[in-house]
């Protein structure tokens, strides 16, 4: 077999018949695969050699160290046969299972893999260091550490008592800073990071204690530990947080920071909530390198990035941000103060919490319960010579009624409300108790955002839709004529889900004068709505369905986090 792989790589002019020949000579002394000699005595690259072998063999070449592999998969083969073949198992899709391997054209491995194994055997190719290094991370570190956790908990003398009265602090505390608590918590942490997960859930119920990790947006149950530790481990989160641990019947909000090598961090935004079997902790990851502030990046198509950086160029006035929780409303914010983060600019921002340090920018915590709120953090701002201020939300007349002072007093103010879409956004204002002639005077431009997850663009092939379906959607049967919606089938790029990575979908209403007209007049949201895309704005649905024409994400996804323009 390696003197036909020779063969072919010298008809192919990738290595000359003299360095064959050494190659192989080389493989008599000590032993290892020609494609590994080739390689180490620097005669071939082991890129071009895998692009070979991917094309001689017609199997897809990859990219090992681009994405995490399922522990349970990889233990699908066992460590001794993946040493001896090297190879390494990296999905399964039904009765068919993904193997990653240097020499596709090995018959004898695959064959004893699908006898092991019992599943089909698809192939592809990845360089053999790459494999050797995957083999040596995956099944030394993998689940074994969370076995072992787990494994160590089993004999573990750890009984809290079952209702509330009965926990010791003393004995509570002591639990809490077992090695097996420590260790499963700091597997939790960690194997959220490595699976890009946005949020951690560990949640208590009557007969059963999980673990979930938002990832992409949607929820993933990932482990289920033994609920006799249910009390320790929410003890430890909370030490980690700094939290109160004796305090079992309130609310609390911490934080975490973890070192992670040399330059990185990663902060956690801890908050516990007494529920009705436990606490239940629910932990933010906020990575400060992953932070995307370049603007043009977001996902605003050309006319709605300038209506929104024409309005933060504005001296004063207020831009707005809605959407619910985790729709990306603080990445645009923070992309905007980067935007004008300038020596000649003072910028204050009052935040609950602060979830990025941003140089150059003076960024306050609230404290609600010395009275630090909002409100009293704005009226401070106003007495720090500013010329911006972000407010993280406004929830009161009190906060509403200062921004607007402030933006109708020469200071641009950005911030952000919790309504479904932008022309809503003004009726959430009127209701607070702002009189609409104050709204139309300082109100720049609302933006409206959610995330939408884009089809994984290794497994991306068209779908047939009626067009009654698309019409129904909302595009014109012209715009239905030329979409070919885009689907992802599933592959081990994505975990099979058929999406990888997510974009923000924008609204962006400016408040031409026409639009401040109805505002004084007492329009309706949905009269607010029309005449405000009569004047050219780009509806949430409409922006979807213009990405689900690009093929950027699907159909469902649209119809998930948009609602039809009625």
């Amino acid at each position: 077999m390696a003197g036909k792989l020779g063969e072919l790589l010298v008809r192919d002019n990738l290595i000359t018949p003299v360095q064959l020949q050494q190659a192989l000579e080389e493989q008599k002394r000590h032993g290892g695969r020609l494609g590994a000699n080739l390689t180490r005595m620097g005669f071939i690259k082991e890129e071009e050699l895998t692009e070979f072998l991917s094309k001689q063999y017609g199997v897809p070449s990859i990219n090992l160290s681009e994405f995490e592999i399922e522990d349970q998969v990889v233990r699908l083969i066992p460590e001794e046969v993946a040493q001896k073949h090297q190879v390494i198992a990296i999905n399964r899709a039904g009765s068919t299972l993904i193997v990653a391997m240097a020499d596709p054209s090995n018959i004898f491995a695959i064959d004893d893999i699908k006898f092991l194994t019992g599943y089909n055997i698809e192939v592809v190719v990845a360089p053999e260091n790459a494999i050797k290094e995957a083999i040596d991370r995956y099944y030394s570190q993998s689940n074994a550490a969370l076995e072992q956790a787990l494994g160590d908990i089993e004999g573990l003398d750890i009984s809290l008592g079952e209702e509330e009265d009965d926990v010791n602090l003393a004995d509570l505390e002591k639990a809490s800073e077992d090695a097996p608590v420590v260790k499963l918590c700091n597997l939790i942490l960690t194997d959220a990071i490595k699976k890009n997960a946005s949020d951690i859930h560990i949640e208590p119920y009557e007969k059963s204690f999980r673990v979930r990790y938002r990832i992409e947006g949607v929820l993933y149950e990932v482990m289920k530990p033994p609920m006799k530790l249910r009390n320790a481990i929410v003890s430890r989160i909370k030490i980690m947080s700094q939290m109160d641990i004796a305090e079992r019947r309130l609310p609390q909000d911490g934080r975490i920071k973890i070192k992670l090598g040399k330059d990185k961090e990663m902060d956690y935004r801890v908050s516990v909530l007494p529920t009705l079997f436990g606490e239940k902790v629910v932990m933010r990851l906020l990575d400060k390198s992953n932070l995307q502030l370049d603007m043009t990046k977001l996902g605003f198509y050309d006319e709605q990035l300038k209506d929104f950086k024409k309005a933060i160029y504005q001296p004063f006035g207020m831009c707005l941000v809605t959407g619910p929780t985790g729709s990306g409303k603080t990445t645009t914010l923070y992309s905007a103060l980067s935007e004008l983060n300038k020596t000649t600019e003072n910028i204050s921002t009052a935040e609950d919490p602060v979830e990025y340090n941003l140089m150059g920018i003076n960024q306050c915590q609230m404290h609600e319960e010395i009275g630090l709120n909002f409100a009293a953090a704005l009226r401070a701002f106003l007495r720090q010579d500013p010329n911006i201020i972000m407010v993280g939300e406004i929830r009161d007349f009190e906060t509403a009624e200062i921004a607007v002072k402030a933006a109708l007093t020469g200071h641009l103010v950005l911030s952000t409300l919790h309504t479904n879409d932008a022309p809503s956004t003004i009726n959430r204002l009127l209701n607070m108790g702002v009189e609409p002639f104050l709204v139309a005077s300082s109100v720049n431009l609302i933006v409206a955002q959610r995330l939408v997850r884009r089809v994984c663009p290794e497994c991306t092939e068209p779908i047939q839709v009626e067009p009654k379906v698309l019409t129904d959607l909302g595009m014109s049967p012209e715009q239905g004529q030329g979409c070919a919606p885009q689907k992802g089938r599933g592959c081990f790029n994505c975990n099979e889900t058929g999406y990888k990575g997510r974009r923000a979908v924008y609204e962006v209403m400016t408040m031409f004068e026409e639009v401040k007209e109805f505002v004084i007049n007492g329009a309706s949201t949905t009269e607010l709505k029309n005449e405000a895309i009569r004047l050219g704005m780009l509806t949430m649905r409409q922006s979807g369905l213009q990405m689900v024409r690009e093929g950027v994400t699907t159909i469902d996804e649209v119809v998930r986090v948009t609602a039809a323009d009625t």
